[in-house]
């Protein structure tokens, strides 16, 4: 299903024995545009420490009772690895988390999950691949919350800038970014998926896509009032002429 991070930013964090805070924003890679991380704002629990969840650790989300379920207790929350509010998510520090909880390096194979497209739940179950190191990669995290507000930069010119995202809770990718273009040509809210990206630049706060101005222009309008449903996504692919993720996965 498919979830606003606006809106899940609001939601609480159910542990097995407790709430444990609530979500305060999300950590991505700028390789495969998947959640590798959940932050958490535990107020006053665990003041001045940053708490990352891993999507392997991650159950159902509720919307009615607008919580996330997560399969961990207080106490393995309180004894995981700490990081400071002030320095990035490292390499060092991931490796610490995950040897902390034994959950799967997404680094090591060539797909979204490592050697697999989605989360393998049971970390017994997880096969790692003969040449894993020859198939690694460096991810660069990066966070929601600092990419909101990015320009969007078209092939002839500047479009828009990011507004939000989408992302699917079956294996945690970002499906879309909303684009806000109102600051440009007065216009709508539309979607653009990461698989349209070119490239980033960070340095400039800009994200460059393969598509022109009148593409974007003419592409079908996007609402936060509306439940987004298969239907208006395979008009979104059609018109860009493109193959949804759903034909991939």
């Amino acid at each position: 299903m498919l979830f606003k991070t606006r809106k899940l930013e609001s939601f609480k964090l159910k542990g097995t024995d407790g709430e444990i805070g609530s979500v305060k924003e999300f950590y991505f890679d700028d390789r495969f545009w998947a959640i590798r991380y959940l932050v958490a704002d535990t107020g006053n629990w665990l003041t001045g420490r940053r708490v990352l969840i891993s999507p392997y650790a991650l159950g159902k989300i509720n919307e009615e009772e607008e919580n996330i379920v997560v399969n961990l207790n207080v106490k393995q929350i309180e004894d995981s690895p700490p990081l400071d509010s002030d320095i990035p998510v490292s390499r060092q520090y991931e490796r610490a988390y995950n040897d902390y909880y034994a959950f799967p390096e997404y680094w090591h194979g060539r797909l979204m999950w490592g050697a697999y497209p989605f989360i393998m739940r049971e970390p017994q179950e997880v096969k790692v691949e003969k040449q894993q190191e020859k198939d690694s990669w460096d991810p660069h995290l990066r966070s929601t919350k600092d990419v909101t507000g990015h320009d969007i930069q078209a092939t002839d010119g500047e479009i828009g800038h990011v507004e939000g995202f989408i992302i699917d809770d079956e294996n945690w990718a970002i499906r879309y970014l909303v684009i806000d273009t109102k600051n440009w040509w007065g216009g709508k809210k539309v979607l653009i998926s990461p698989q349209w990206i070119e490239r980033i630049s960070w340095e400039d706060s800009k994200v460059f896509v393969s598509l022109s101005q009148e593409s974007i222009k003419q592409s079908p309008e996007y609402s936060d009032d509306f439940l987004l449903t298969r239907n208006y996504e395979d008009k979104l692919y059609k018109h860009y002429k493109r193959q949804g993720y759903w034909t991939k996965d």
